[in-house]
């Protein structure tokens, strides 16, 4: 496959940044799309020239690293993570448009790669459970319901990777926030924290100056992971619980 690529290049966050085109050949349509920009990368370093810095970490389409507008869309053209997505989704002779995540919270720190601690500090103001030291408990200790069980699985298979911000058109942090409150909300474990859990996760992702959620849906179509609209649905009545408890006392 032959294809034409143009490609976000921005030095530094304060840098102006801009598209630049190259032409790649020899590709394979086997090729995962990361492996694809690593064969432009090795003919631009032996050209001498700086070569695309752009993240990854396990390209399993586990740890949510990999992050790339491809044409677009979050991810690319497919309901899957940019490390997974393969050559044969395109055709000989395409040009391809790739960029970072477009987020006011998410700064771009050189070329395709973005900061996303913003989800870390959303995490850390509340995503845990407290749990006491010492030996871990008896499995069937703490009976959980099975849909109960099925609902936090399936929140919990948020990966971070940020495709629900760079999809909506606000830049709203809702599905995220939301698969990591109701994940922990819903269990027993994570009882003691649930009112403190959401103000302050809420709070923190309105603080990282994410955008409002106005429900277009976005969100969930790019999610490679699958998280339901719903789950934001489940997080503003969790916070309407909250707000109401924490009132009365």
């Amino acid at each position: 496959m032959k294809l034409t690529l143009r490609v976000w290049r921005q030095k530094n966050a304060d840098a102006e940044g801009a598209m630049s085109t190259y032409e790649v050949d020899g590709i394979s349509s086997d090729m995962s799309f990361l492996e694809m920009l690593d064969t432009l990368n090795e003919e631009l370093i032996l050209k001498g020239d700086d070569p695309v810095a752009f993240d990854h970490d396990c390209r399993e389409g586990i740890c949510g690293a990999c992050s790339l507008v491809i044409n677009g869309d979050a991810h690319g053209p497919e309901r899957t993570t940019t490390c997974q997505l393969h050559m044969r989704s395109f055709k000989d002779g395409d040009t391809i448009d790739i960029e970072p995540w477009r987020a006011s919270a998410f700064p771009v720190i050189k070329d395709l790669v973005v900061d996303r601690s913003a989800f870390d500090r959303i995490i850390q103001a509340g995503g845990y459970i407290t749990a006491p030291t010492g030996a871990a408990p008896e499995a069937h200790a703490t009976p959980v319901p099975k849909p109960d069980a099925d609902f936090a699985f399936e929140h919990a298979e948020c990966i971070g990777c940020g495709a629900c911000v760079a999809a909506c058109p606000n830049g709203a942090a809702m599905l995220f926030t939301s698969a990591k409150i109701n994940h922990l909300n819903v269990l027993p474990q994570g009882a003691p924290e649930r009112e403190t859990r959401v103000l302050d996760m809420v709070a923190q992702m309105d603080e990282e100056g994410f955008g409002g959620c106005t429900l277009t849906g976005e969100c969930a179509t790019a999610c490679p992971k699958g998280i339901p609209l719903m789950s934001i649905t489940g997080m503003n009545k969790e916070w309407l619980r909250a707000t109401r408890k924490v009132s009365k006392r």
